[in-house]
């Protein structure tokens, strides 16, 4: 007969390396008998049921990463190592904020599991079958999608365009993944069909990394004003590093800076955009500044000013001191 202490240290030491969280499979596998479970788990117990067959060892609420492992418990085929990820695996927004992505979001919980299998969702969970199961990593403990796999299961579930652009320019700014690797993945699932998918992948391709470079890019290209790169890295003649603005205009030396109080409000970090402003203007760049806000409110202000400055820039005896150097527009493949 296991006593309640011995069923306390037998169910602790099974979930343990699941951050306090376990299947009902795993507890019964680990010895404590079902009718203790279910008294556990009722209502002011030591335990909580947050989906069903998955359990919280603890009283506390659970954190981000507890509910996304018990996201793939729930999905995981009973008899298999849930933290395998070879049965579930946690993909899209939530993936995506468990990196860090910014309003990446967390519920429902896509989880990827092998078709055909069929698993009914639940508010918090939605169980997603693939035929074309991805490698996957583990982050935070938690088996998910690599992030291009993830961004791209994010793109297929959401109808906002924004949103879309938003996520995936965050995906790529982070450093997660190629914009060619994303291309190439949402081009495997069809995505790219979609008109707001295949704009927010072509605008990675070009350059653009966050939302408020997209609509520049949309205010610019709908003008006769010439294409500007896009965060293209600027070095003096010599060789040195200068700064990466948003928006440049090589041939004429003008710059488009987007600066968005949330990344500004400190004093260092205001302090640090004026002084990669002095270096661009120290050789000879001319810069206009705007906020994401004017450029969505007051389109036609930056078209003038950015006007000005071109015109300005073209009747200088002198080219600029900046060169921008290593900057390549990937070539973008055609939806298939």
């Amino acid at each position: 007969m296991i006593t309640p202490q011995q069923q306390s240290q037998t169910s602790a030491s099974a979930p343990r390396r699941r951050y306090n969280l376990a299947t009902r499979h795993q507890l019964i596998a680990a010895g404590v008998p079902d009718g203790t479970i279910t008294s556990r788990s009722r209502p002011g117990g030591p335990w909580q049921r947050l989906l069903p067959r998955v359990y919280l060892l603890q009283t506390g609420p659970p954190d981000q990463r507890q509910r996304a492992l018990a996201a793939v418990l729930y999905a995981a085929e009973a008899t298999s190592d849930p933290l395998s990820g070879d049965t579930a695996a946690l993909t899209g927004g939530a993936a995506l904020a468990l990196l860090g992505i910014r309003d990446a979001p967390c519920t429902p919980a896509d989880v990827l599991i092998r078709a055909p299998r069929r698993l009914a969702g639940t508010p918090a969970v939605r169980p997603v079958p693939t035929a074309r199961w991805p490698r996957t990593i583990t982050v935070s403990g938690v088996p998910t999608t690599r992030p291009v796999r993830a961004a791209a299961d994010f793109a297929a579930r959401c109808e906002d365009h924004d949103r879309i652009r938003s996520t995936l320019a965050h995906v790529v700014q982070a450093g997660w993944c190629h914009p060619q690797d994303l291309h190439t993945e949402l081009r495997a699932a069809r995505l790219l069909g979609r008109p707001a998918v295949r704009a927010a992948a072509a605008e990675l391709i070009a350059g653009v990394r966050s939302i408020a470079e997209a609509r520049a890019r949309d205010v610019i290209e709908g003008t006769d004003l010439p294409a500007p790169l896009w965060n293209a890295r600027l070095h003096t003649l010599q060789g040195d590093f200068l700064a990466s603005p948003d928006a440049y205009w090589p041939d004429e030396g003008v710059a488009l800076e987007i600066d968005s109080a949330e990344y500004h409000y400190t004093r260092d970090a205001w302090h640090a955009t004026l002084r990669r402003r002095l270096r661009l203007e120290s050789h000879g760049v001319l810069v206009v500044s705007a906020t994401p806000s004017i450029i969505r409110d007051s389109p036609a202000d930056v078209l003038a000013a950015l006007r000005a400055l071109l015109a300005l820039a073209n009747a200088r005896p002198a080219p600029p001191a900046a060169l921008a150097r290593g900057h390549q527009q990937l070539p973008l493949f055609r939806a298939g």
